[in-house]
């Protein structure tokens, strides 16, 4: 999935950074004992590594299609592939005829033509074909003919094809006034990778600041928004098309109600304070902060927050800049970024 502040070209750097942490502390790597929690989840591509290393994995996000997307890649163990119900899943979406539903009548140029916001996120042909298959997904689990770890396989898969031929620049702030080429092939529902694993797995979909207050563990990693982008807006299509539920839209792109999901770490006036909060109430032995040299947050400010608590490490990773900076116009002279791996190990 196109997606900003994804972290998986740098899963490498963040999962050595960590176990060097722990080796450091005699912990082995592969531990099954030890709890991995990633609350700021996004695509899951660091819950989903420290499954494969053996952890006990938490994740959490407050955008429903992330939650939809852990829930396939962090709890998902018991569907062994090839698998005869999976194919015949998948097999069965694929070849649904298409069906004149909510993204066709609200964010294809076929369905809002002549209205005062034509959209064209998607070419007709997908649209009718992801509210086929949204729809079909919902019948299907109502009537209890898939299991609850198939839906969500099956969401998450048509999320991440969706994406695939969206007619934006990159996220859906905004759509292109032409279908671009990508945009005009037809939507190829392609299953994701299942992870299998032994250990205990949970997937929340809550605010950040009151989850934490929930659990405890070992390991901590937090990756939030480094900017005033907020999520909710950026992704609100992925958020619709998970979601499924009708909501009512404004505006010339189409945008659903998302004050409710707003981050505080989006914000120069609130992200401190929410950030020590977090700390503060984090009852976890170490804490792993993934930010970037350009954030709301200064890195001394991040340092002498997390020093407050415990003691502080820092690692360090140069990579390339998300290339929807420049769809976006916005004002860089660096082609590269720092990524800094803020560490705490708390008293």
């Amino acid at each position: 999935m196109n997606y900003i502040g994804s972290k998986l070209s740098l899963c490498d750097f963040i999962e050595n950074s960590i176990m060097a942490t722990l080796f450091s502390y005699g912990i082995e790597k592969k531990n099954n004992e030890l709890t991995f929690a990633d609350l700021f989840a996004g695509t899951g591509a660091i819950g989903a590594k420290f499954k494969k290393n053996g952890f006990n994995v938490v994740a959490n996000d407050i955008q429903y299609y992330s939650f939809v997307t852990n829930k396939h890649y962090i709890e998902n163990t018991d569907i062994k592939l090839p698998n005869k119900e999976s194919n015949d899943l998948f097999n069965h979406l694929t070849h649904l005829s298409g069906l004149e539903g909510y993204i066709y009548k609200n964010y294809s140029l076929g369905g809002t033509k002549g209205t005062d916001n034509e959209r064209m996120y998607f070419s007709d042909e997908n649209a009718l074909l992801c509210d086929a298959m949204r729809m079909e997904l919902e019948k299907l689990i109502e009537n209890k003919d898939i299991s609850e770890g198939m839906y969500y396989y099956a969401l998450a898969s048509l999320l991440n094809a969706i994406d695939k031929v969206a007619n934006t620049a990159s996220v859906y702030g905004a759509f292109l006034k032409k279908l671009k080429k990508s945009a005009q092939k037809r939507i190829d529902l392609k299953p994701l990778e299942v992870i299998d694993g032994q250990a205990k797995y949970q997937v929340f979909n809550d605010d950040i600041n009151k989850v934490i207050k929930k659990l405890s563990g070992d390991i901590l990693y937090l990756d939030p928004p480094y900017n005033e982008r907020q999520y909710c807006a950026n992704y609100h299509m992925l958020e619709t098309i998970s979601k499924y539920d009708n909501p009512v839209i404004k505006g010339k792109t189409g945008l659903r109600d998302y004050q409710d999901q707003k981050s505080a770490f989006c914000s120069s006036r609130t992200v401190v304070k929410a950030f020590n909060n977090l700390i503060n109430d984090a009852n976890f032995k170490f804490i792993f902060l993934s930010y970037n040299n350009e954030g709301l947050m200064p890195l001394n400010t991040i340092k002498e927050i997390m020093s407050e608590y415990g003691e502080y490490r820092v690692y360090t990773q140069e990579y390339k800049r998300f290339k929807a900076d420049k769809d976006e116009n916005r004002a860089y002279d660096a082609e590269k970024t720092i990524e800094y791996l803020h560490c705490l190990i708390k008293k």
